[in-house]
């Protein structure tokens, strides 16, 4: 079977399910995002983004739309200790009845609604980010996505509370593509906590995140990836900052069979922060591929970026990162670091960081290291009573510590520190 007729069978299934209605210069989008599907293919191995990552496994697969028919939410998907203002999915869908908003002005709702609302920003700025002409992922989500979560924040604004968005995926031979979208008026402040829960059934997600950082607003944007083991997931991170604004993202994935992040940041102003950091820690045949573009577009700016990778079994481990600073883009801080320790013999990683200036008042560096285990270290420890698990397990902890204190919201910290002492035990088995 040729790749055409693969995209083409792949592609039909999505047809069959419902799309969300679009007007105006949402409807213009959806059409070029069709454009886009007939026009590119799939990514290879011989695509140089896609090198390490093989994607033919996904198209082989007959997936479609599933609802639940009696919902729920698991004890297990919520975090200790935090109020927050919940919108929850299920294969898609939103849940009424498991969501519930706490800040009474909060302006949040499913983009399915907005859209039907005619909402400003979402016709202003929903798919204006995104490369939906050339990137055909972004491209099926562009075409086929039913709804997703919409939170606008107004002029100096900043909602009591978090927002949680959960992502759940059931059942055998699902797939649903939610497209959210986040705008921050000038000196807003948002807090947003996201994340990805699945069973054992084999599934695909292809999700999309647009964020509008306008001047003097601050976005956080956390994700905890726990997918089963069986889940594809896909995702597109489009970040806008104007000037004087910050943007900080976290990604702790922990499951998932493949699991692909992109995070494109556009850094459109003068004086502005971007941080990213992220920590994967993999086991069994797992693949976790993170892609992450920081383009310094204006001058006096700070990009920081710090990935951790901790991988064992016969997983594989990806990083890309790539900052460009354009010309004229002077007084440029940016630094870059990936950082992996290899548990086992079959466990890889491919890491590739990468600057490319084209300015000469800038300080810039990047790096990356791969390692195994610290034995004088593991020695020590476990010569003070503690077993070879615990030992591991502490080191992994403090290894993977860095990534995750750039989380300013105590009980999602200790949450996130909890799962990973959790999955360090499940590496080890």
């Amino acid at each position: 079977m040729s790749t055409t007729s693969k995209k083409d069978k792949f592609i039909a299934n999505f047809m069959k399910n419902p799309v969300a209605d679009a007007i105006g210069q949402q409807q213009t989008v959806r059409e070029e995002a069709f454009q886009a599907l007939r026009e590119l293919e799939f990514p290879t191995l011989k695509d140089e983004a896609w090198k390490y990552t093989r994607v033919a496994g996904i198209l082989n697969k007959e997936f479609e739309v599933k609802e639940v028919e009696n919902p729920a939410l698991s004890e297990n998907y919520l975090i200790p200790d935090l109020k927050v203002n919940r919108l929850v999915f299920i294969n898609g869908k939103f849940q009424s009845e498991l969501s519930e908003v706490i800040d009474s002005d909060l302006d949040i709702k499913t983009t399915a609604q907005a859209r039907f609302e005619n909402h400003d920003a979402v016709g202003g700025y929903l798919g204006s980010l995104t490369n939906h002409k050339n990137e055909i992922f972004t491209a099926l989500n562009t075409a086929f996505n039913q709804t997703g979560a919409f939170v606008q924040i107004q002029k100096n604004k900043k909602p009591q509370f978090p927002v949680h968005i959960i992502d759940v995926t059931e059942g055998e031979g699902v797939t649903y593509q939610p497209r959210n979208l986040f705008v921050l008026e000038e000196g807003a402040e948002l807090d947003i906590i996201h994340t990805i829960e699945g069973d054992n059934g084999q599934s695909f997600t292809n999700l999309v995140n647009e964020f509008v950082v306008k001047e003097n607003a601050k976005a956080s944007y956390y994700q905890v990836q726990r997918n089963g083991e069986k889940n594809n997931h896909i995702q597109t991170t489009q970040v806008y900052q104007a000037k004087n604004s910050r943007f900080k993202t976290g990604t702790y994935t922990f499951g998932g069979k493949l699991v692909r992040n992109n995070v494109n940041i556009a850094v459109d102003g003068e004086n502005c922060e971007t941080i990213l950091n992220g920590a994967f820690l993999l086991n069994g045949k797992q693949h976790v591929d993170n892609h992450t573009f920081v383009d310094h577009l204006q001058p006096h700016c700070e990009s920081h970026e710090n990935y951790k990778g901790i991988i064992g079994g016969k997983a594989t481990g990806v990083f890309n990162g790539k900052v460009l600073v354009r010309p004229d883009s002077q007084k440029i801080n940016a630094f870059q670091s990936n950082q992996n320790i290899l548990l086992t013999e079959q466990a890889e990683i491919n890491s590739k960081p990468e600057l490319e200036i084209y300015a000469d008042d800038v300080k810039c560096s990047h790096g990356s290291t791969t390692g195994q285990m610290d034995e004088e270290a593991l020695f020590y420890l476990m010569s003070r009573g503690m077993t070879k698990g615990d030992a591991m397990g502490l080191m992994i902890q403090a290894f993977a510590a860095e990534s995750i204190d750039i989380v300013e919201i105590e009980p999602l910290k200790q949450w996130i520190e909890s799962l990973v002492e959790e999955r360090c035990k499940e590496i080890q088995d």
